[in-house]
């Protein structure tokens, strides 16, 4: 069992570019690894580290303004390849939430099967967090999964978001696909004698 989702508060990581895709997200050289151990230090590694290792300053991630556990990213997030690597190095790195106005189909899957929410607004309220954001990196966002909305605490606007009924079921209970077919276990027995 995982972590169950609630209600989650928290200050946000902005990445206010469009169109990240998974080569971005994780490069190819670090998807030899089968486990998932790991794949949160290489999370957006290109954009983090130059050619010697060294920080780029510049780049969000190591920029001590930002922290926490929602990453508010640009338009068509996790676009590009299918790997599921991009979906374990978020949440190696510790986001629970990522919020865009778009994510790609696949990405969107796998990022609910590793526990990690993603979430759909507007473009107007995306423009909003990231305002929010750059006024004061300390503000909060509030994503209330079993309500589905998000509520931008420093402007107190909110919007609803969708997600499937399945998965919201597995990720506030903690479990995975294995995870609820083993809980259910005595129905499909049950079934199977019938």
């Amino acid at each position: 069992m995982k972590e169950k989702f609630n209600i989650t508060t928290s200050t946000c990581v902005p990445l206010p570019l469009e169109n990240v895709d998974t080569d971005q997200i994780i490069p190819a050289r670090f998807l030899k690894a089968t486990t998932k151990e790991g794949f949160g230090d290489n999370l957006f590694r290109d954009w983090r580290y130059d050619k010697q290792d060294n920080e780029i300053e510049s780049f969000v991630l190591n920029n001590p303004l930002y922290s926490g556990k929602i990453l508010v990213a640009g338009k068509n997030f996790g676009s590009g390849s299918s790997r599921e690597h991009a979906a374990w190095a978020i949440a190696g790195y510790g986001f629970r939430i990522v919020v865009s106005s778009f994510f790609a189909d696949i990405f969107r899957n796998n990022a609910l099967n590793n526990f990690v929410l993603p979430v759909v607004v507007s473009d107007a309220f995306l423009a909003g967090l990231f305002e929010s954001i750059q006024k004061d990196p300390k503000m909060e966002v509030e994503v209330n999964l079993p309500a589905q909305t998000i509520t931008n605490k420093a402007t107190g606007a909110s919007e609803y978001f969708d997600i499937n009924s399945y998965k919201k079921l597995c990720l506030e209970n903690g479990l995975d696909d294995i995870d609820f077919l083993l809980s259910n276990k005595d129905k499909i027995e049950a079934w199977e004698n019938k």
